[in-house]
């Protein structure tokens, strides 16, 4: 995984972004900070607590469509291919094979779940989110 990451400022100067709480904001950025190099993390709760974020910030960015969560725990920045390139001798595959298989990449970057439904913490709502 690497040392450096990037932002981008289509994303995070969004008003989506920045209406959000601040906390939600941090939270954000500590993710974007941790993931794999395909935007992947499976410690999310971990990194909330060792940054005092609450599961409301958290829930912010799922609500916001700023991540995807899977069933198993495992989270993806939504718009982490839009924040980063990495050079093909630098990158390391995620170890997240079958929730990268569950999703699609948009003509921008953007990761969509291939599946009819996105998990929003503990509740599962079956209708199609807009991308």
């Amino acid at each position: 995984m690497a040392e450096r990451r990037m932002m981008s400022k289509k994303i995070i100067d969004s008003d989506a972004f920045t209406e959000m709480p601040l906390s939600s904001q941090a939270l954000y950025f500590h993710l974007l900070l941790r993931a794999d190099d395909d935007g992947f993390l499976n410690n999310a709760k971990k990194i909330m607590r060792d940054v005092g974020a609450n599961q409301n910030d958290y829930d912010m960015l799922l609500m916001k469509r700023f991540i995807i969560q899977f069933e198993d725990g495992v989270c993806v920045i939504k718009h982490w291919r839009i924040h980063n390139y990495i050079q093909k001798d630098r990158y390391k595959p995620t170890l997240y094979t079958e929730e990268l298989s569950l999703l699609t990449q948009k003509e921008n970057g953007a990761y969509s779940l291939e599946t009819n439904c996105e998990q929003f913490g503990n509740n599962l709502d079956t209708k199609m989110y807009p991308e």
